[in-house]
């Protein structure tokens, strides 16, 4: 073992891939003021030089009251030197940072003389071409060749650090990610938990932020990371947009052959996404309006299962699922700018996701000669997303000190419903159900910011108040498999109240933040009385959530970076949902409303050098779990039926390397390798699942040295073409109760600037080999069963944009 974990951590120190971040600009604001008299001096000279060879930066005059702003300067070391008739020119040393984006210089005091004072000079510290802080990740959308025209789950894929597992992103091998839009959580991409990743189309997108280690600033949630989905909104002045059309086709040969009598498989299935990106910008109005529509066939799941229990039955099952996916998303706003200190922006959202499923479900005896059942389903479903945020920004006279205020409203509504053909050897039954559920939640939030001399100082609050009523109603047919006493109605109803408050200082050598947020929960569900199992549960916490990241500067080159957190995942709504879920005849998802939040320290030290035309980042993390949420399969008493019930599993951890290096190798040709290695294990544990009747499970330590390899290379054959080769590999994982195999897949793509750059053209092709299988292996109480989904992974894209 010892060995292995020597050999996966030196690949990961060899393969390592590439972060694209952005340089931070800064916004330098003052006063200056007479030495003796107090009183500001207004139309003063302010330079900006280079400390290193006193070049000329920036110069600019001060106001009316003395104030002056530099704007979009850059990181580094400068001397600041200011001059009025009848004064002494002062100048003095000025570092500017790259934690905050403003800088507030103390007052700038003139004395009344002719003399000069001699200059203060300090060695230049010339900023990074990724992010200093080391704690966000950007990468912007267009960029990614090999999955233009897809979702945003799509075009992750292929970014540094990030998998994806069962429709979920992973962040170093855990997916309880919290996914933002803009900033703010919504119910298109789950509060808390993510969700609806699949079908928010990537033509709507302007870059995704990665942030691995939050502050306390955000939501105490999520504790593998934030990912943050920004959508376009262009600020140019007139009138201006985007138009763009891509297509495609999925599933383009047969990877494995359906078992006997049921209905065929999808095969080269249809995609199709335009979008519409409008904006108009004059004088102190900003409108904009951004429209995608995304209409996918796919063949959704292919998975084969062999369930073999203790008492040496055995079966054969198949799981295919043909779906249709209409969904749309527009987003509008207004900006308005009504004067310098006060801003107003009201923005709204509304997404419509139409899923159609029509599946097989077979099951078969050991050699396949007799058919057991045949499952045959139609899922309706129909999601409905509207959200409205008004918000109020108060800029006061120093630049970056600011007043922030907003509130946020959203509805959401899921109306699913599932029809059957229970088909069996004697009979055929006809079963239904049908699911709504309402949630709404209002965000109120506040938050203040004040520059420092070396840094700033931040605060804040938020409130939550959300509310989810759910009715299941179950129409069981002949000898149904359904259980209609497990439906009724269920309230989810919740109340998070929050306080946070950061301190960030930077000079030369050091960078440090420290945050405390604390927060109190109050979940309360409430659950039909005649439910045969469950009843109203729900619990409250009042938790502190801190926060330390620290910096130190080597040199030039080289630099340290240290953080902590501490983090907490509360169970979502679906989670703890009481309805048994049928879309498995056989093998039965099931919530539990007494499941508790888990909570996550994390810890990790890292490294960046920057060599030439590249940089190489090196990162320790450890992170430990209390209470950690699983689902976990048992058996129901005489019968061969699984409920896999979700649970809290005592303690896990995960301790790792990552590795990204990046390198412009010339003109044509440069390269990432991102490597991730870590040993994930969960300790033993005893749950008891209560539906349908107490099982008792114990579970054995699990424990696994895992990790994935990114190859990304980006080729420029000459100003108007370009192209992008990408291959992963994903090693053996544990998963609850068992283990997932490896993963290899190669994408690539190509794009070419026409129309006088206005207009471009792409063609792109994912897991080209069609190696992307899924493979999982678990272990139940008293059964086991091994998975191979041949689910749609090889997709060929093209499409066309145009800017006007």
């Amino acid at each position: 073992m010892k060995a292995n974990i020597f050999l996966l951590l030196t690949l990961a120190l060899l393969l390592v891939s590439k972060t694209t971040a952005q340089t931070k600009s800064v916004t330098i604001s003052g006063i200056i003021k007479d030495k003796n008299l107090k009183t500001s001096i207004p139309y003063v000279n302010i330079i900006l030089k280079s400390s290193k060879n006193q070049a000329f930066v920036a110069g600019v005059v001060s106001n009316e009251e003395g104030r002056f702003t530099f704007s979009n300067i850059n990181s580094g070391n400068y001397i600041l030197e200011t001059s009025f008739v009848g004064y002494k020119t002062k100048t003095q040393a000025l570092f500017v940072g790259s934690l905050s984006e403003f800088l507030v210089v103390p007052n700038i005091e003139l004395e009344e003389d002719i003399n000069t004072l001699n200059e203060v000079l300090i060695t230049a510290s010339k900023t990074a071409e990724i992010s200093a802080k080391m704690d966000k990740k950007v990468f912007s959308v267009a960029d990614n060749i090999t999955q233009s025209g897809g979702s945003v789950l799509q075009s992750m894929q292929s970014l540094p650090g990030v998998t994806v597992q069962d429709g979920k992103v992973q962040l170093r091998g855990n997916d309880k990610v919290m996914v933002l839009i803009d900033g703010k959580q919504t119910a298109l991409t789950g509060f808390g938990n993510q969700s609806g990743l699949d079908n928010i189309p990537a033509s709507a997108i302007e870059k995704i932020e990665i942030i691995n280690n939050p502050s306390s600033k955000f939501d105490a949630n999520g504790n593998a990371g934030i990912i943050n989905i920004i959508y376009k909104k262009n600020k140019q002045e007139g009138f201006n947009g985007k138009i763009g059309i891509a297509s495609g086709y999925g599933a383009l040969w047969r990877r494995k052959t359906n078992l006997p009598t049921i209905r065929p498989q999808y095969e080269v299935t249809p995609k199709i996404n335009p979008s519409l990106s409008l904006n108009y910008r004059k004088n102190k109005i900003n409108t904009y309006l951004q429209a995608d529509y995304l209409y996918t066939e796919t063949l959704n799941k292919n998975e084969f299962i062999t369930r073999t229990y203790n008492d040496g039955a055995i079966v054969n099952q198949q799981t295919k699922r043909n779906r249709d996916t209409h969904f749309t998303t527009i987003k509008t706003g207004v900006d308005w700018n009504y004067n310098d200190q006060n801003t107003f922006a009201i923005s709204g959202m509304f997404g419509s996701e139409k899923i159609i499923d029509n599946g097989d479900q077979p099951f078969f005896n050991k050699d396949y000669s007799q058919r057991l059942r045949l499952w045959q389903f139609l899922e309706d479903e129909l999601k409905t997303t509207a959200m409205l945020s008004v918000s109020y920004q108060h800029k006061f006279k120093e630049a970056g000190h600011k007043l922030n205020a907003g509130i946020n409203y959203t509805y959401h509504r899921e109306d699913e419903k599932y029809f059957f053909d229970n088909i069996m050897p004697t009979f055929t039954g006809k079963d239904s159900f049908k699911l709504l559920s309402d949630e709404k939640v209002i965000d109120i939030n506040v938050d203040y910011i004040q520059p420092l001399k070396y840094g700033r100082f931040e605060t804040g609050l938020k409130f939550r108040n959300r509310e989810i009523p759910t009715n299941m109603q179950f129409f069981p047919g002949i000898n149904s498999p359904l259980d209609p006493n497990a439906g009724g109605w269920a309230t989810y109803k919740e109340i998070i109240p929050a306080l946070y408050g950061n301190y960030i200082f930077e000079n030369n050598k050091i960078e440090a933040e420290v945050g405390l947020r604390v927060e109190y929960v109050k979940l309360q569900y409430d659950v039909n009385p005649n439910h045969p199992t469950y009843k109203s549960d729900g619990y409250d916490y009042t938790q502190p959530f801190p926060s330390l990241r620290f910096g130190y500067k080597i040199n030039d080159k080289n630099k340290l970076t240290a953080f902590y957190n501490r983090r907490v995942d509360r169970p979502s709504e679906v989670d703890i949902r009481i309805f048994p879920k049928y879309d498995d005849a056989e093998i039965i998802k099931v919530g539990n409303p007494a499941l508790k939040p888990q909570f996550t320290t994390a810890f990790e030290l890292g490294h960046k050098a920057t060599i030439g035309k590249g940089y190489l980042f090196t990162s320790l993390y450890h992170r430990f779990v209390n209470g950690t949420i699983s689902r976990i399969a048992t058996t129901a008493p005489n019968s061969n039926l699984i409920y896999a019930v979700f649970q809290n599993a005592d303690k896990s951890s995960s301790t790792g390397i990552e590795i990204v290096y990046s390198k412009e190798v010339n003109s044509w040709y440069s390269f990432n390798i991102n490597g991730n290695a870590y040993q994930n294990k969960i300790d033993a544990f005893t749950v008891t699942n209560l539906y349908p009747v107490p099982t008792t499970y114990f579970g054995e330590k699990q424990q696994i040295v895992s990790g994935n390899v990114k190859w990304n290379n980006t080729f420029q054959f000459n100003k108007t073409v370009s192209g992008q080769l990408s291959a992963v590999y994903l090693a053996p994982d544990v998963i609850p109760q068992g283990r997932i195999n490896s993963r290899f897949s190669i994408d690539l793509g190509a794009k070419k600037s026409i129309q006088k750059g206005k207009g471009e053209v792409f063609i792109n092709a994912t897991d080209i080999l069609n190696t992307l299988v899924i493979k999982k292996e678990i272990q139940g109480n008293d059964f086991s069963y091994n998975s191979r989904d041949y689910y749609e992974t090889q997709v060929v894209r093209f499409g066309y944009s145009y800017k006007f």
